[in-house]
């Protein structure tokens, strides 16, 4: 298993769609026992969490946040834990809405 995330803070290394998450976006991890979350924000995000769990190198977790022009939206991702050549922790998730349509893949590596 690759080190603990708690403390790391991570940004996507791309925008998703309009609206989403994307390079502005920060997330600030958190990792104890077994269990993650995170808060998140920025960019067209005003306010972001998730919360779930870790087993090994695999995190299984459920997200809600609150976009700028006022709505909400949720949903389900599964990322697998990477260890960057220079040390740094990458993110490859794979999600998808449970509020809206929609699924896709993205990566977010540790801002240092």
């Amino acid at each position: 298993m690759t080190r603990s995330l708690d403390g790391l803070v991570f940004a996507p290394v791309a925008d998703q769609a309009p609206g989403q998450v994307g390079t502005r976006t920060r997330f600030a991890y958190h990792e104890k026992d077994g269990e993650i979350w995170a808060e998140y924000e920025g960019g067209d995000v005003v306010r972001g969490q998730l919360v779930g769990t870790r087993a090994g190198d695999w995190l299984d977790f459920r997200y809600v946040q609150l976009k700028t022009d006022g709505t909400t939206s949720s949903g389900h991702c599964v990322s697998e834990v990477v260890e960057l050549p220079d040390g740094r922790m990458r993110l490859d998730e794979t999600w998808e809405w449970e509020s809206q349509p929609g699924n896709g893949t993205s990566i977010v590596e540790q801002v240092t």
